[in-house]
């Protein structure tokens, strides 16, 4: 489904879009012209391939686990387990667009998340 909210620049290939390269790890739920719904799936030990999130999105986990997300190149760019610790069941997080990157879930139970991605441009910009 293409819209014109779809239309917004971004520089990486639709190849890249999370449901492409790794559809084991990230479902369709819901889509149509204002918003995506996917569900995010991650086993302990299990890595997604590089892929990136286009729109900025509301993240509502199910089940959470210490990970490490890569960029593009396969540096770390974020380890939960330097930080805060794994995101908590019931919490809901936001973020803004994601270039490629891959994520590996390094903890000892599901990572589970629905994430609401939100394709009006105007909310690339907000946090």
């Amino acid at each position: 489904m293409t819209s014109d909210l779809e239309d917004t620049p971004w520089e990486w290939s639709g190849a890249l879009d999370a449901v492409v390269p790794a559809p084991a790890h990230h479902h369709l739920l819901l889509e149509n012209e204002r918003v995506r719904v996917l569900e995010t799936r991650i086993e302990p030990g299990d890595a997604t391939p590089v892929h990136t999130h286009r729109w900025p999105n509301v993240q509502y986990v199910l089940s959470g686990a210490d990970f490490v997300r890569y960029d593009a190149d396969g540096r770390v760019a974020l380890d939960t387990r330097a930080g805060a610790g794994p995101p908590r069941p019931g919490s809901t997080l936001w973020s803004g667009p994601l270039p490629p990157h891959s994520l590996k879930n390094v903890g000892d139970t599901l990572l589970r998340v629905i994430m609401v991605e939100l394709k009006d441009p105007t909310a690339r910009n907000r946090a």
